[in-house]
């Protein structure tokens, strides 16, 4: 056994280090990780001095760390508040993560790797750091939508690492994985993870009552690590990441109700473990191959800034949660972290990725946490210059989608409307898993054949094409059911949102034929691209990415029709509103505008504001207000005495006495009334 006053002298070096570099970060902004890391390269493998003499010592010592910050997310995040957020944002965690798997893997590729190093590259790249965006979310408090959305997201990445791992762990060892053994993955995965719960749920929560009632806090800290710590080792003995064990704890202690006192006592005992583990990562660091891989390091680093805004802003705005929160979400989540050294290590130790690897996740992790505080900063004006050099259908199309969502959510409330949904969405996720295991298989197939036919003396030439032809006259039957199925569900949801009159003229036929299209268009991100990602290792990416390209240009065509008859309708509808504003003030008919509001679907909440006196948005034009980049909602109309205007342009300077008619979903028009609402001085 190592002399035990070594290792409290490695622990003294790095700690004393970790705190001057950790001052400097601050003093300069930065995030203190990366301090944490800058420490573990002055201490570790970069220093020719070797300060400190047992690192693998400290990285055992690191795993706490993990543990501990897991569990301390998991005491902030209820299981209730999980089980309502899952079905929202893993519409958002399957474009953002099935992006970066294929971006990734292509980068790879590009710097010559094989494609299950790519792979590697490509799982490295997909998730986000917990630790970087929960410091991030202490020092800038976000609101609750923004929360919910990042950390739904981060705990989607978190449970589909755990697959990925397990996945990349058999391909590393040479095994291939089919349909059958990823679902089987799946299977077991949600098993352990019910059983945990389920018996959680029945001790966890008594226990912890009972310690905190004793009003001891080293009872508590003992008890509340002793539980960490145990679920941690559940996991790792059922083969998953301790990690995931963890943070099913801290949700278990929290349905105590008493988690608030556990959060208190526990974070400097997390804070310290967790600078030993960033400083572990540090330390592991050879700057010398980082320079040698500097274009695979400029390559991710760009992949990760870009694909993360791109495929998280996207996917938030179609779950529902509008452009200005999802390109918030998407800025804070514009990093990689503790998860990506643990793939990095997996490829490391199985051989079965490049050794510039980990140092290049590493390098790439820095640069990501060094510039997440200035994108969060840079998001909102990010998002307002984005709204305003939208063309002006897609900016009354972005206005209305959040509300539409919500009349999707409310419309398949009840049993009968979701009982149509949920058939045809059954039998389109089947077809897609069914395509992705055909690729599968077709491509281990061509690998088996032409080894067996090369043993033969037979041509290996045959094998492709009759494979091919195979492959495709087995997927040609799924994909038209894949299709089928992802437009009855697109109209479904449509008719669920906005019902077809049966008698009359139907108003609703412009913004339910739009609100279909960006259904199919999400349907095909959601599941094409996690599909995309999943094959391209076993096959050419280019044949599925340019079906996938077809998809969404066409797609494109409808959706800009369909925006412009919807601006048409607007414009109608917003003639209508003027008039009803300028008649309220005569006729003293207060719902006049709910009238109004059953006329024209699909047109959102229609709320008037009248501008008062005293008011902050008194004298200030609309375009300096930015209120649909601030809050989502769009002026329809605006009412000025004898004046009507309709959609007032971005110059028209607002005066006491105004009218407008905003509209826009229920939070949007919450956050403009408080916008608009402020007084002078306040």
């Amino acid at each position: 056994m190592e002399n035990p006053a070594h290792f409290l002298q490695d622990l003294a070096v790095i700690l004393t280090v970790a705190a001057f570099t950790t001052v400097a970060c601050q003093r300069l902004r930065l995030p203190v990780i990366v301090g944490y890391i800058v420490a573990g390269l002055v201490t570790g493998l970069a220093n020719p001095f070797r300060l400190v003499g047992n690192i693998e010592g400290i990285r055992i010592i690191s795993e706490l760390g993990v543990i501990l910050l897991m569990y301390s997310i998991g005491l902030e995040f209820s299981l209730r508040r999980l089980v309502r957020l899952v079905p929202i944002v893993g519409v958002t965690a399957a474009v953002e993560m099935g992006l970066m798997v294929g971006l990734g893997y292509f980068a790879g590729q590009l710097a010559g790797w094989s494609p299950l190093e790519s792979l590697f590259a490509g799982a490295i790249v997909a998730v986000s750091s917990t630790m970087i965006v929960a410091r991030s979310f202490e020092d800038r408090k976000p609101t609750r939508r923004l929360e919910d959305l990042v950390l739904g997201v981060l705990l989607m990445e978190d449970l589909v690492v755990v697959l990925l791992l397990v996945m990349l762990a058999a391909f590393a060892g040479g095994e291939l994985l089919g349909a059958g053994d990823v679902l089987g993955t799946l299977g077991k995965l949600g098993g352990f993870l019910a059983l945990l719960l389920a018996g959680g749920m029945l001790f966890v929560p008594r226990a912890v009552r009972a310690v905190v009632a004793l009003k001891r806090d080293e009872t508590i800290l003992v008890a509340a690590v002793g539980i960490a710590f145990a679920f941690a080792l559940l996991a790792e003995l059922a083969g998953y990441s301790i990690a995931l064990g963890a943070f099913v704890a801290g949700a278990l202690v929290r349905e105590s109700g008493v988690a608030h006192r556990v959060v208190e006592i526990l974070r400097p005992v997390r804070d310290l473990f967790v600078a030993i583990f960033f400083v572990s990562v540090g330390m592991l660091v050879d700057p010398a191959r980082s320079l040698e891989a500097w274009p695979i390091v400029l390559g991710l680093t760009v992949v990760v800034l870009v694909g993360k805004m791109i495929g998280v802003s996207l996917g938030g705005f179609l779950a529902g949660f509008g452009v200005r929160t999802s390109i918030q979400a998407g800025m804070t989540l514009a990093q990689i972290g503790e998860f990506s050294f643990v793939i990095a290590a997996l490829g490391l130790a199985s051989g079965a990725a490049p050794p510039e690897l980990y140092p290049v996740a590493v390098t790439v992790s820095v640069l990501t946490a060094m510039l997440t505080p200035t994108l969060m900063r840079l998001a909102d004006p990010i998002s307002a210059a984005i709204d305003r050099r939208l063309p002006h259908p897609v900016q009354t199309f972005v206005t209305l989608y959040e509300s539409w969502v919500e009349l999707i959510r409310r419309g398949t409330g009840t049993t009968s409307r979701w009982h149509e949904v949920r058939r045809p969405l059954r039998w389109m996720f089947l077809d897609a898993a069914v395509i992705g295991g055909v690729v599968v298989a077709m491509s281990v197939l061509r690998g088996r054949s032409e080894a067996a036919l090369g043993a033969m003396g037979v041509g290996e030439g045959i094998v492709t094409p009759v494979l091919l032809a195979i492959g495709f006259g087995i997927v040609l039957p799924f994909t038209v059911g894949l299709v089928t199925s992802a437009r009855r569900v697109a109209v479904r949801l449509a008719n669920a949102a906005m019902p077809p009159v049966e008698r009359g003229v139907d108003q609703a036929v412009a913004p339910r034929g739009l609100l279909a299209v960006v259904i199919q268009f999400a349907i095909v991100l959601v599941l094409g691209l996690p599909l995309l990602a999943v094959t391209q290792p076993f096959l050419s990416a280019w044949p599925a990415a340019a079906v996938i390209g077809v998809a969404i240009a066409l797609l494109a065509v409808a959706f800009w029709r369909a925006a412009r008859n919807l601006h048409d309708h607007a414009l109608a509808g917003a003639e209508l509103v003027v008039d009803v504003l300028s008649r309220q003030g005569k006729d003293k008919d207060e719902h006049a505008l709910e009238v109004v509001q059953e006329l024209l679907p699909g047109m959102g909440t229609i709320v008037p504001f009248a501008v008062g006196s005293g008011s902050e948005a008194a004298g200030r034009c609309l375009g300096e207000l930015n209120l649909r980049g601030l809050t989502g909602v769009t002026v329809v109309a605006l009412s000025r005495g004898a004046q009507r205007i309709v959609f007032p342009s971005a110059d028209e300077i607002l005066q006491p006495g105004d009218v407008l008619a905003l509209t826009g979903s229920h939070d949007a028009i919450t956050a403009a009334h408080r916008l608009l609402g402020a007084h002078r001085g306040t």
